[in-house]
């Protein structure tokens, strides 16, 4: 079988096949549940997820959006950090240079009197931050490049675009954690800390 099923992802087309299948046993209940699925690995295939959200077979870019939702539906990342597709039958490896989505659009709307916001991926994911998606700020490189994360489901989460981020960081505020001040952003009744309020004249934005 996994010889079999090592085949037919020697193709875009017959990997496309392979996860169109998979995804039928679930159409009509959202995602597959591949984190129920158990298959064997059955190696590593020439596909990349760039840092700009542009996937990769084989050194050319995939250029079907309805290939690329198809392929993100059945991503998994496990304990040993490494991302997978997963299919009932087949788990193989591919590469992310980053993060595996990006956040491509921001939206802000208010329930019970807080703020939410709302994020869409560049491959149709709609996730709201908040306890159960939470946001990561991390500080990049010797010119300090501010890059947040959002946690989209499982272990996969989506870096903030450019674009986006910069519209994120304008709702942010001065916060009291802990005796600390902290510059941290507000979403569905959580805070989410970016940095120390003092360390934000070295940011590169």
């Amino acid at each position: 079988m996994a010889g079999e099923t090592l085949k037919a992802t020697t193709d875009a087309a017959g990997l496309a096949a392979l996860v169109a299948r998979a995804s039928t046993q679930t159409a009509g209940r959202g995602l597959p549940p591949v984190e129920r699925w158990n298959p064997p690995f059955c190696g590593d295939i020439d596909m990349e997820i760039r840092a700009d959200g542009t996937w990769f077979y084989m050194g050319t870019p995939i250029g079907r959006e309805a290939l690329v939702r198809l392929f993100s539906t059945v991503l998994r990342k496990d304990e040993d950090g490494r991302t997978y597709l997963v299919t009932p039958v087949e788990k193989v490896g591919i590469r992310v240079e980053d993060a595996p989505f990006l956040a491509v659009e921001m939206g802000v709307s208010e329930g019970d009197g807080e703020p939410v916001l709302t994020f869409r991926t560049n491959v149709g994911d709609v996730v709201e931050a908040g306890p159960d998606h939470p946001l990561r700020f991390t500080v990049h490189g010797e010119n300090h490049e501010l890059k947040p994360y959002l946690h989209v489901r499982g272990r996969l989460e989506a870096l903030v675009s450019r674009a986006v981020m910069y519209d994120l960081v304008e709702r942010g505020e001065v916060i009291d954690i802990d005796g600390v001040e902290m510059f941290a952003v507000r979403s569905a009744g959580e805070i989410f800390p970016v940095m120390r309020a003092d360390e934000l004249d070295m940011l590169s934005r």
